[in-house]
């Protein structure tokens, strides 16, 4: 009875965790992939939301804005150090996404920032977003909501691995 209670509770995990990495959705000739986001606190006022975006076609687009019911507002943020001083403001332009490259909106760097949150983000659950770029047009999609802490899907900030995003 243990061994299938442990199996159980496994394999869920891989599920919930695979489902995380194996969502990928397509707008034109770009594919988003690795979205998520962190479980808050019941009283968190702000989150942030990660992705990794693939353009595969000959021309560059930008990530325009985001919009989601779950805050007051929702903006494209930019963390950045210099000094030693690390500031986050507004990416009122947006991020490009150059033709035929991956940028990655990550811990560290640009990211969507949830402002005004109407509600606790709960670990397992999903936030609905729409993403609107210049070129490709709006996407209504969702962000996985991984744990409080988490640095992933995979447990790695998808820019340590020398993808293009913020900071460097």
């Amino acid at each position: 009875m243990l061994f299938r209670v442990v199996l159980a509770a496994v394999t869920a995990t891989l599920l919930i965790s695979g489902q995380a990495e194996a969502h990928s959705v397509t707008i034109g000739a770009l594919t988003l992939t690795d979205l998520w986001t962190r479980a808050t606190p019941p009283s968190a006022p702000t989150a942030g939301g990660y992705l990794t975006i693939a353009n595969s076609g000959a021309d560059a687009d930008r990530l325009a804005g985001v919009a989601s019911p779950i805050a007051d507002r929702v903006e494209i943020h930019e963390m950045t150090t210099n000094d030693g001083t690390m500031t986050m403001r507004q990416a009122e332009a947006g991020v490009e996404i150059p033709a035929g490259e991956t940028v990655a909106l990550a811990p560290g760097g640009f990211h969507i920032m949830f402002i005004g949150l109407k509600e606790a983000l709960v670990e397992g659950g999903e936030v609905p977003v729409t993403l609107t770029f210049e070129k490709a047009g709006n996407i209504d999609t969702f962000l996985h909501v991984l744990a409080i802490g988490a640095r992933g899907p995979e447990g790695d900030h998808p820019h340590d691995a020398g993808e293009q995003g913020a900071g460097q």
